[in-house]
C-alpha cells in the first residue's frame, strides 16, 4: 500500500492519539449534519479550536470526507494525492480512489507532490471525527473553475452512490510585518480592522453564496490565502442542496498571545453549509 506520510514538523498538531482525543473531546458530540464547512489550517495552538468547530459540524455518517486545500493561484492545476492512503496518528486513512479517479478525469488533475499545510493539518481531525470514512485529498486553485469543480464532486459522488462531506481549508487575513501587509498600522486598531472590516467582508461574501464576490474579496483585500478551497466547498454545497451558510466561530492568532496585540497575526473562521 503506497502511503502518504506527514511532511509538517512537530508543533503543527499533536502526534499522540491520546493528546488529540483530549484536544477534540469537547467537540465529540455532533452539533449538526452539515454537508460542507470552511475551516482554517494553521497550527492547532492557534486555529485548532476553530477547525474543530467546523469539522465536528459535518455529517459523520458520510462514506468519504473530502479535505480541499489551496495555496494555488489562478491557472494552477487541480491537485490530488496520488497515494492509496494517508498516515495519521490513528493509523491509515484510505484514499477514496474510485471517487478521485472519476473526479480527476473530469478536472484534468495532477499529483500533489508538494509540502503544504492546507490539507495535512486537518487530516488528524478528519480521522478522529470520521474513523471509518475514506478520504479525498485535493487542492483547488483560486479561480471560478473551483466552484464548478465542487459541483462536479457532488454530482460524481451521487453517481457513485457515495455519501460525501467537504472541508474547504483557508486562513483569512495575514496581517503584519511577517506578511508585508499592515494597512491599518499596529495594535488594537489593526486587530479591530482585520476583525471587523477585512475578514468581515470576506465572511460576508461567503455567507452570501456569491463565488465571484469571494474571489474578489480574497484578491483585492488579501483576506484569504486559499480562495479555491472555499469555492470548492461552496460549489459542492450548492449542488448538494445544502442551503444557507452559517458562521460558527471566528478568532485570530492574536488571541493566543499574552499581553499586547502582536505585530503579526492571522484570522480564522469556521463556516458551515
Amino acid at each position: 500500500m503506497n502511503l502518504r506520510d506527514s511532511c509538517l514538523p512537530a508543533g503543527w498538531y499533536p502526534r499522540d492519539p491520546g493528546e488529540i482525543k483530549r484536544f477534540l473531546g469537547a467537540y465529540s458530540e455532533k452539533s449538526r449534519d452539515s454537508q460542507a464547512v470552511i475551516a482554517p489550517h494553521a497550527g492547532w495552538f492557534y486555529s485548532g479550536r476553530t477547525a474543530a468547530c467546523a469539522l465536528s459540524a459535518l455529517d459523520r455518517e458520510a462514506d468519504t470526507i473530502a479535505v480541499i486545500g489551496g495555496h494555488l493561484p489562478k491557472g494552477a492545476p487541480f491537485l490530488f494525492a496520488c497515494e492509496s492512503g494517508v498516515k495519521t496518528p490513528f493509523g491509515v486513512m484510505e484514499i477514496d480512489s474510485e471517487l478521485q479517479e472519476s473526479l480527476g478525469k473530469q478536472l484534468g488533475w495532477k499529483p500533489d507532490l508538494y509540502q503544504d499545510n492546507t490539507v495535512e493539518v486537518l487530516i488528524p481531525m478528519a480521522h478522529y471525527f470520521f474513523p471509518n470514512a475514506k478520504l479525498l485529498w485535493a487542492r483547488f486553485p483560486a479561480s471560478i473553475e473551483s466552484c464548478h469543480a465542487g459541483a462536479i464532486l457532488a454530482e460524481t459522488a451521487g453517481k457513485l452512490g457515495r455519501s460525501v462531506v467537504v472541508a474547504g481549508s483557508t486562513d483569512l487575513t495575514h496581517y503584519g510585518d511577517n506578511y508585508g501587509f499592515s494597512p491599518a498600522g499596529k495594535g488594537e486598531g489593526a486587530l479591530a480592522w482585520v476583525r471587523d472590516v477585512n475578514d468581515a467582508a470576506f465572511i460576508k461574501a461567503v455567507l452570501s453564496g456569491d463565488p465571484r464576490s469571494v474571489l474578489s474579496r480574497a484578491a483585492e483585500d488579501s483576506s484569504a490565502c486559499s480562495a479555491g478551497a472555499v469555492l470548492g466547498a461552496m460549489g459542492f454545497a450548492a449542488s448538494a442542496g445544502a442551503g444557507t451558510a452559517e458562521l460558527l466561530d471566528y478568532r485570530t492568532s492574536a488571541e493566543a498571545a499574552e499581553g499586547e496585540v502582536p505585530d503579526s497575526f492571522v484570522g480564522y473562521a469556521a463556516i458551515a453549509f
